[in-house]
């Protein structure tokens, strides 16, 4: 497989997303359009589209690495998976009808009514970093590979690499937004998909083994343990930490999470909302399980012909476009790209769309279609792909751990105060916080956070995984009721 052809490739997906843009925004481009798809999205394609979103290139690139890790984690991801499945029935059940009854287009808003402005520009503000910092983890997943297989064969450094990629997700999200990412979410979907099973196949056939010879071995190989109940002290894999931490994880970076719910917001009604939700949840409990079954066969793969890598993060690639041939090359490259990329081009809509509103005031103003508004989404859409290529520059430059790691580890700091927020806005609603002091709780929350995280073992003799979201939520959630009051009413 040469860079040449996988070069080629590249360019002609991004025509084809090109030609999508230009298809679906022709006819209204204005904000309403990019911000909700003027609410008149079909479910399925929301749905379809979604899987796509939360997979990203993590997913399809440190999944399957972490299987055989040094660190011993087998199949004990999906104990996470199926906190992530819990979590999303929470969302579809308690958010998204809350959502619904407000007609938000920023779910932030929420935090306005319930708690105040300060409390609200915070929430705003941590889903504004939380998000730049995942979206950037995510496409530098794919850049490194893009860059190690194609461009560095042409001499181009990676800071252009970077800009490249970022500049073909800006050119069709600009104009249409939110309506052209369902289309575009849905055909990436459908490649991404394609690709796992196409992957399994071809790794079936480099094994001499049918799909059900591979099955077998998968489930008697020794990456196939799923559920660990060691010492729930000290395991980072014990399935307790696991789910918790992947039930509250889902709640934080999709239930509170502009990204996500956006595109739950453009549909007609909860009705259709819901189905989208239960729908989604089922498809990826499935695919997830396909990509913990490809990790093991790439083990099996290594084994067998000797192969070698210094990251468990190049596995996949590696294999993919040195071992299997051409076509397998073609198509893992088509499923990493379609599903970075649909990952990142929702992120940067969500980007621009919270900060328009929540701090740009676009859904106060008097009309939120007119060209100075239109003009200034377009400053802010071209900020945050300038902010996303700087992340990911410091984070290249600093990354040393298997990059699925390092998204949940920043989402158990960065999200676990908008839970905080959230819970005591829906369970507190006799109380009224001390809305200036809301932005050093949600800082301090954190601090606290990262040094129980450095030093629990020694102190208490336990080590925390991903639950500590929900620890950071508990400390906000206090430090918003010690500093809170007893509403007061005025009798009518």
């Amino acid at each position: 497989m040469t860079s040449g052809i996988l070069l080629s490739f590249i360019i002609g997906y991004f025509l084809v997303l090109l030609l999508i843009s230009w298809l679906t925004s022709r006819k209204s481009a204005d904000n309403d359009t990019f911000f909700v798809a003027n609410r008149n999205s079909k479910w399925y394609l929301v749905a379809f589209g979604m899987i796509g979103t939360a997979l990203s290139g993590v997913t399809f690139i440190s999944v399957p690495g972490k299987v055989g890790a040094p660190s011993g984690d087998q199949f004990a991801y999906f104990q996470f998976i199926l906190g992530n499945a819990a979590g999303f029935i929470i969302v579809a059940t308690v958010l998204l009808p809350l959502y619904y009854r407000m007609k938000l287009t920023s779910i932030y808003s929420y935090i306005e009514h319930a708690l105040g402005t300060w409390s609200y520009k915070t929430a705003a503000g941590i889903f504004l970093i939380s998000r730049t910092i995942g979206s950037a983890f995510r496409l530098y997943l794919v850049v490194i590979v893009l860059q190690r297989f194609i461009f560095d064969s042409y001499g181009i450094p990676f800071f252009a690499t970077v800009i490249i990629c970022l500049l073909l997700i800006w050119g069709y999200t600009f104009k249409g937004g939110l309506k052209t990412i369902i289309i575009t979410d849905s055909l990436q979907t459908l490649f991404l998909v394609s690709s796992v099973f196409l992957s399994i196949y071809f790794i079936c056939r480099s094994l001499d083994m049918s799909v059900f010879e591979a099955a077998e071995a998968v489930k008697n190989s020794s990456y196939s343990k799923v559920f660990f109940f060691d010492n729930f002290l000290t395991s980072h894999f014990h399935f307790g930490k696991q789910f918790i931490g992947g039930m509250f994880i889902t709640i934080g970076m999709t239930g509170l999470d502009q990204d996500l719910m956006q595109k739950n917001l453009s549909l007609k009604n909860i009705r259709e909302a819901q189905k989208n939700m239960f729908s989604f949840t089922g498809v990826f409990v499935v695919i997830n399980i396909f990509f913990l079954c490809v990790g093991a066969m790439l083990y099996m793969y290594a084994t067998k012909y000797g192969v070698t890598v210094e990251k468990t993060d190049y596995l996949y690639p590696t294999i993919a476009l040195k071992y299997l041939g051409v076509i397998p090359a073609i198509v893992f490259m088509l499923g990493l790209t379609a599903a970075t990329f649909a990952t990142t081009d929702s992120a940067l809509t969500a980007l621009t769309t919270s900060f328009c509103v929540d701090f740009l005031n676009f859904n106060k103003g008097k009309d939120v279609n007119s060209k100075a508004n239109v003009a200034t989404r377009h400053y802010v859409h071209i900020g945050f792909s300038v902010l996303l290529l700087l992340t990911i520059v410091i984070f290249n430059s600093i990354n040393n751990d298997a990059v699925v790691s390092a998204i949940f580890k920043v989402a158990s700091y960065t999200y676990g105060p908008l839970l905080g927020l959230y819970s005591f806005g829906l369970f507190m609603k006799n109380r009224q916080v001390r809305d200036k002091l809301v932005p050093f709780i949600c800082l301090i929350s954190p601090g606290i956070c990262y040094y129980l995280s450095s030093h629990s073992t020694e102190l208490f003799g336990y080590t925390f995984d991903n639950e500590l979201i929900l620890v950071n939520g508990i400390i906000t959630f206090i430090g918003l009721l010690l500093t809170s009051q007893k509403k007061q009413f005025i009798a009518a």
